[in-house]
């Protein structure tokens, strides 16, 4: 399935209808952090894994 430019701009006016501008904006930067706070917590872990390779 493919969704061209018409598509996506006809789903985002029905997005800002049913929750507002201000909404969907604090929606969108909370989803950024949430994927920044996933990232960091994925290196995380990957560099506690190193550590413990390296003290072996």
């Amino acid at each position: 399935m493919h969704l061209g430019p018409t598509e996506l701009l006809i789903i985002l006016v029905i997005v800002i209808v049913l929750f507002g501008v201000g909404r969907v904006g604090r929606i969108g930067g909370e989803l950024g952090t949430a994927i920044r706070e996933f990232r960091r917590g994925i290196q995380g872990d990957d560099s506690k894994k190193d550590d413990k390779d390296n003290d072996q």
